[in-house]
């Protein structure tokens, strides 16, 4: 459930001029009816349904969280998993589980929703991910909620609860170096307001929003021109639309391990509570905001975003010891604004930044903590693996499963206006053969301008090249097209 944007043409026109437009407030929300998925438009203000139409594709809602509360607790109730545990000569109270969505491998299309259930040992440990009940396989329907198929196929031993705990009440010498304590004090007040969900800081302003699948979204952003004495647009919408993690193992209880966080878990869903003066520094202010229950009931989720103003890098520099009988020394100190949230899908947290830079950059950036999946094993040093582990050996009887992070962004660009044009700048090597000069080459530059979608599909990274989004309509001084770089990380 979530709103229901207006499209773009209006917004625009209302932030002109917001007493001629009349925007409609809709919600959009996505039920599951006999078994249906129904994409429901609602009108807020008539309460009244404008369009409901069931999805006859491919994939399947996010899903909820309490159909993954119960999804998890099938198992501790099912009687064949009861006797593997019995059989490993485990505590079934000392149990925890998880669910994980199946992926699509080329089957045909399935009515059934349906989840692989993990289970894992919390017994003297808090970091259970490190501790899998290896060598069963169970999948549960989550729409008649019970589990669909079963198979115990080896005893694999569980990996130790020694030193995994990560809490810091059950921490043991010796410790980390002791670092001394910063007090951060800014006597004039945040360099920043806030208004409802605008914020406007230095020379910018933008939008603060939030949905169920995107989690936080960056909008309407624009930069005030100190010399023309006018806010300029850059971004119309910025979020994550999605992050892709698949597993490299193609054995039977990893294969399926590809997963679409955003749109099978939810990165608002998974959304957690910032904790000040950890995750944000004590000068920050935090945004609150809402998420919902299968049921739709709103739930207050407290400071879910946090803004804050960052000290301390070099914006710019020179020293210049060339003129004669003088040493000029020039530096710039870089204050920058963060927007950050915490996204924890599983074992995994994923920190979101936006951060904006009084030169007009934006740079959204993400830090990736947490704790690692394991997938037991009977090896305990590196001298005894024979075949192919699909990972790497992380400690006695664990293996951290190599995988990848992918994480895509949805950037609408509106640099000076909507009519932007994207390139793609190349170096070309340029030989010199006719003795105009003792180099025998140099390199030069290619520009290429998408014409379509697919013409602007680039491999990252394959060779070097500048990746810019233009407004061709409008011009530098200089004459050249007024534009922004993506710069890859």
């Amino acid at each position: 459930m979530g709103l229901d944007d207006p499209n773009k043409d209006s917004i625009l026109k209302y932030e002109k001029k917001p007493t001629l437009v009349t925007i409609p407030r809709k919600s959009f929300v996505i039920a599951i009816i006999n078994g249906q998925s129904h994409e429901i438009v609602f009108d807020i203000r008539l309460k009244s349904i404008v369009s409901d139409n069931v999805h006859k594709g491919y994939g399947f809602p996010i899903l909820t969280v309490e159909e993954q509360i119960l999804a998890t607790q099938l198992p501790l109730k099912y009687p064949p998993f009861i006797a593997s545990v019995h059989k490993r000569g485990l505590n079934l109270s000392e149990l925890v589980c998880a669910g994980f969505t199946m992926g699509w491998f080329g089957e045909e299309k399935s009515s059934s929703r349906i989840l692989t259930v993990d289970c894992f040992l919390k017994e003297s440990t808090a970091n259970f991910f490190v501790r899998p009940i290896s060598g069963i396989t169970m999948v549960a329907d989550i729409d008649l909620m019970k589990i669909v198929e079963y198979h115990d196929r080896e005893v694999e031993v569980v990996p130790t609860a020694e030193n995994t705990d990560y809490r810091v009440s059950k921490q043991s010498p010796p410790f980390g170096p002791k670092q001394h304590s910063l007090a951060s004090h800014q006597p004039q007040g945040p360099g920043f307001q806030i208004n409802g969900h605008s914020v406007s800081w230095a020379n910018w302003k933008f939008h603060i929003g939030f949905d169920v699948r995107a989690g936080i979204i960056i909008s309407l952003a624009s930069i005030y021109d100190l010399e023309k004495k006018k806010s300029r647009r850059v971004l119309y919408k910025g979020y994550i639309s999605e992050l892709y993690v698949p597993y490299q193992d193609p054995t039977e209880e990893f294969y399926f391990k590809t997963f679409f966080d955003a749109g099978e878990y939810g990165f608002g869903r998974s959304t957690v509570s910032l904790i000040p003066h950890h995750d944000c520094p004590p000068y920050a202010q935090f945004i609150d905001t809402y998420i919902h229950s299968s049921d739709g009931t709103p739930s207050l989720l407290k400071n879910a975003i946090c803004v804050f103003e960052q000290y301390g890098n070099i914006m710019w520099r020179h020293t210049e010891a060339i003129i004669p009988n003088e040493l000029i020394e020039e530096s710039r100190t870089e204050v920058n604004l963060i927007v950050r949230t915490v996204v924890t899908v599983g074992n995994y947290d994923n920190v979101v930044d936006w951060e904006f830079k009084t030169s007009g950059s934006i740079k959204p950036a993400i830090a990736l903590s947490g704790i690692l999946e394991i997938k037991a094993t009977h090896i305990k040093h590196k001298d005894e693996i024979k075949e192919d582990l699909h990972g790497k050996l992380v400690s006695e009887n664990s293996i951290g499963i190599y995988h990848d992070h992918f994480y895509m962004y949805y950037l609408d660009f509106d640099i000076d206006g909507v009519h932007n044009s994207f390139e793609k700048t190349s170096l070309k090597t340029a030989r010199i053969s006719d003795g105009s000069s003792k180099r025998k080459s140099y390199w030069t530059t290619e520009t290429q301008t998408a014409k379509t979608e697919s013409d602007a599909k680039i491999t990252i990274g394959y060779a070097p090249a500048e990746l810019v989004v233009v407004n061709p309509n409008k011009k530098t001084a200089v004459g050249n097209e007024v534009g922004y770089r993506l710069i890859p990380a």
